[in-house]
C-alpha cells in the first residue's frame, strides 16, 4: 500500500525485524524518556540486533554529540557506537556546509552536539553576533539555555544573516512530563525577527538524506512516537514506519491523523519490532482486526466485539482513516477509546 493511499494500518506475516534490514529509531519517547530506558526497550532492541537487524538511532535532539548518545545507550544496556547515531545537528551542519565556504564562522545557539557537527563539516562555531558570523545555527540547548542566547540569534538574523534550525519540535518528553523543545525556542527568535529558518530535522528531507548517507539502509523501518516528525518523515522519504505509544502521541491524535501522519504499523512499544502485525480487513460493514469490528455510525466511531486492545485500535484507525480520506478524522471516538482503556 502506497504512503499516499494509506487508509488502514498494514499487516505483516513476518516479524518486522526480519522484514526490514534497518530500524531507524527515534530516541526520546521511544528508547528512553528523561534519560531512563522505556519499559521493554533494552530487551526488544537486543533481540532485534541479535537477529541481524541493524539499529540506527535518529534523533532531532541536537544537544548531545553522537559519542555521548552512544555512551548513554550503552550504559542503558543498548550497545551502540557513535556511527550508529544520526542527529539533526549533523543534518543541519551538512545543510549549512553546502551553502557556505569551508572555515565560515557560524553563530551557535545550542549545545555541544551542534558545535561538534559544525566543526566536522569544516565550519567555525562562534558565540556572539559580534564575532563576525556569516550564518546562525540554532539547536536544542537544554533546559538551562539563557535568554541572552536567543537575543544573540535575533541580533544576527536581524542584521540579514541566514538562519538555520536543527529542528522545530515544539515539545520534548522528559522524566517529569512534556517540556518545551527547540521549536519553542525557534519561535522566540522568529517573533523577534520575522524571519524563517531553513530547517534540517525530521520530517524534512535533509534529515532523511543524512540518515540514508550514514546508514546505507536498503529496507529501512522508521520507528517513532511522533506523528509530525517520525511518521511524516517516513512519509516524505517513502519508507514504512512503526508508531509506538510510549511517547507524545495519544490515540485521539492517531485516529485523527492526516495521510502524511498515518503509520504503516502501530504497537504499544518496541516489542512490536519482534512480531508480525495482524491484518486489518475490510468487511461488509466496517473494518475488522482480531476479534474487533470498527465502523462509523452517525458522527461517531463504534467498536464491536472483543479481543486484544491493540487490535481494536488498529481496526479503529482503519475506520477513521477511511472515513476521513485525505483529511483529518473529526468523528467522536471518546467512548470507544475509553472502552479499550486507552
Amino acid at each position: 500500500m502506497s504512503q499516499a493511499s494509506r487508509t488502514r494500518p498494514s499487516g505483516s506475516s513476518t516479524a518486522l525485524n526480519e522484514a526490514y534490514d534497518t530500524a531507524l529509531l527515534d530516541l526520546d519517547g521511544v528508547v528512553y524518556a528523561g534519560g531512563q530506558a522505556i519499559d521493554h526497550a533494552v530487551e526488544a532492541l537486543g533481540t532485534a540486533r541479535d537477529g541481524g537487524m541493524h539499529l540506527a538511532y535518529v534523533t532531532n535532539n541536537a544537544l548531545r554529540t553522537p559519542a555521548a548518545v552512544a555512551e548513554h545507550l550503552t550504559e542503558l544496556g543498548v550497545p551502540a557506537e557513535p556511527a550508529d547515531v544520526i542527529t539533526s545537528a549533523q543534518a543541519v551542519a551538512r545543510l549549512i556546509a553546502d551553502q557556505l565556504p569551508s572555515g565560515a564562522r557560524v553563530l551557535v545557539v545550542g549545545g555541544e552536539g551542534l558545535r561538534v557537527a559544525l566543526r566536522e563539516r569544516g565550519l567555525q562555531p562562534v558565540e556572539s553576533a559580534d564575532d563576525e558570523p556569516v550564518a546562525v545555527a540554532q539547536g536544542y540547548g537544554g533546559p538551562d539555555m539563557t535568554w541572552g542566547r536567543f537575543a544573540e540569534a535575533a541580533y544576527a538574523v536581524n542584521s540579514g544573516l541566514p538562519w538555520f534550525a536543527s529542528n522545530t519540535d515544539l515539545t520534548i518528553p522528559s522524566a517529569r512530563g512534556i517540556a518545551p523543545g527547540n521549536g519553542a525556542a525557534v519561535e522566540v527568535v522568529r517573533i523577534a525577527t520575522g524571519a524563517e529558518p531553513q530547517v534540517a530535522g525530521k520530517p524534512l528531507p535533509p534529515m532523511h538524506r543524512e540518515t540514508v548517507l550514514r546508514t546505507g539502509a536498503q529496507r529501512p523501518l522508521v520507528v517513532g512516537d511522533r506523528l509530525d516528525t517520525d511518521i511524516e518523515g517516513a512519509f516524505n522519504g517513502g519508507v514504512d514506519s512503526l508508531l509506538v505509544l510510549t511517547g507524545v502521541t495519544d490515540t485521539a491524535q492517531l485516529l485523527a491523523a492526516r495521510p502524511e501522519h498515518r503509520p504503516t504499523y502501530v504497537d504499544a512499544d518496541l516489542r512490536g519490532l519482534l512480531t508480525g502485525q495482524p491484518e486489518v480487513t475490510q468487511e461488509s460493514e466496517g473494518f475488522g482486526c482480531g476479534g474487533w469490528t470498527a465502523l462509523v455510525r452517525g458522527e461517531a466511531l463504534v467498536l464491536e466485539g472483543e479481543g486484544e486492545t491493540l487490535d481494536g485500535l488498529r481496526a479503529l484507525c482503519a475506520a477513521a482513516w477511511s472515513h476521513a480520506g485525505e483529511g483529518a478524522c473529526g468523528l467522536d471516538a471518546e467512548k470507544t477509546v475509553a472502552r479499550l482503556g486507552l
